[in-house]
């Protein structure tokens, strides 16, 4: 295999199925490119299989370091892996590092990486304000007097429902000849 994925109109996989599909041969995966969406992936089950497991091994292997408790290490690797950590202070790696181990077995567990990718970004957003001291002076420095009451969670939501009324729910309507006609509940529509 030489590349990693390959850039196809969705509809050429429409259209031509079994040719599209044979492209798998030349490369791990094939980006679906649609017009009005997201973009889909398809690559082979097996090649998933083995993307899973590397992904397991990694956190399993971080998590080992981890245990260690050789820190030194970890944090020589992690520019290696994260350049943008060159920018968090010493205590913010420390708890990146906690963080990013004990997401990563939870998201090997339910095999979803997810939580991962989520809890990168979020770094990577703190780190983008460590960089810019500008921006980091604007998000820490004080506020400028009281700023108001703070509503308690919830709040906003309990006084529409009570500027609304409570919200019942509608019967379920069947459409025969354009007009909308109450259907009696039955076990598919309730």
């Amino acid at each position: 295999m030489t590349a990693a994925y390959e850039d196809v109109p969705f509809s050429e996989l429409l259209h031509h199925p079994a040719a599209t599909t044979r492209r798998l041969d030349a490369v791990r995966a094939l980006r679906l490119r649609r017009r009005d969406a997201g973009d889909l992936a398809l690559m082979r089950v097996d090649q998933m299989e083995r993307d899973a497991t590397v992904v397991d091994f990694t956190s399993r292997l971080l998590a080992g370091l981890v245990r260690t408790e050789n820190i030194a290490a970890l944090r020589q690797a992690l520019p290696e892996a994260l350049p943008w950590s060159t920018f968090l202070p010493a205590e913010d790696v420390d708890t990146l590092l906690a963080e990013l181990v004990d997401t990563a077995r939870g998201a090997v567990a339910l095999d979803n990486l997810a939580p991962i990718a989520l809890l990168l970004a979020q770094w990577r957003h703190s780190a983008e304000i460590y960089a810019d001291p500008a921006l980091y002076a604007i998000l820490t420095r004080e506020s400028e007097g009281d700023l108001g009451p703070a509503p308690a969670p919830g709040a906003a939501e309990r006084a529409r429902s009570a500027e609304t009324g409570p919200r019942r729910p509608r019967p379920a309507t069947s459409t025969t000849s354009g007009s909308q006609t109450p259907r009696p509940p039955t076990a598919g529509n309730t």
